[in-house]
């Protein structure tokens, strides 16, 4: 039996709630921003190309003819059903349920960003011999940290609706990439 791609859509949407909520629960400490940065960029890719490469199979093993099109649609919709529905699920759940995380989340995201702003300055001062330069260097940095003042901080929110869009447009571009990988390897190939 060929399962639906909505029903491993749903499976995909398990799966990262899971994760999400493991992260939550046992992940929740200084590196809270960090840790969930490394499980987006490296676990959540393989979970999703598992369910691609399962969704493609389950296809496939029925000996259906497949074509580029029928291999990229089958791989495409679980991962954006999924993927839609995870995405909808933490903007609620960071939004409404539990603000206070998504205030850690921000406060970890705006120190990041501070720490790699110093660490680019740090980098950047070393060995630097010349005295004009370095004062343009030091002008940069201190515009550039003007940006952290809290005035410039107060309406931040980097999981508002809108970069939750943008988050998945991005999410949207991996979900392109795999599946038209899948569709170029797994259609059928012509009989000559």
């Amino acid at each position: 039996m060929v399962k639906s791609v909505y029903t491993i859509g749903f499976l995909l949407f398990i799966a990262t709630m899971i994760l999400f909520f493991g992260m939550y629960f046992f992940g929740m400490n200084t590196d809270y921003f960090n840790n969930s940065l490394l499980i987006n960029a490296f676990l959540m890719p393989a979970v999703y190309l598992a369910g691609a490469y399962y969704s493609v199979y389950e296809l496939k093993k029925t000996g259906a003819l497949m074509g580029f099109r029928d291999v990229f649609g089958r791989a495409f919709k679980p991962m954006f059903f999924g993927g839609l529905l995870s995405v909808l699920a933490m903007f609620a759940f960071l939004n409404f349920v539990d603000k206070d995380a998504k205030d850690l989340l921000n406060y970890q995201y705006i120190e990041r960003q501070k720490t790699e702003l110093k660490n680019e300055y740090v980098k950047a001062k070393t060995g630097l011999n010349n005295d004009d330069i370095s004062r343009q260097l030091d002008q940069k940095y201190n515009e550039r940290l003007q940006s952290f003042s809290p005035e410039m901080l107060k309406d931040k929110d980097m999981f508002s609706f809108r970069q939750f869009t943008y988050y998945f447009a991005a999410i949207l571009i991996f979900y392109v990439i795999l599946s038209t990988f899948f569709a170029t390897f797994f259609r059928n190939k012509p009989q000559v």
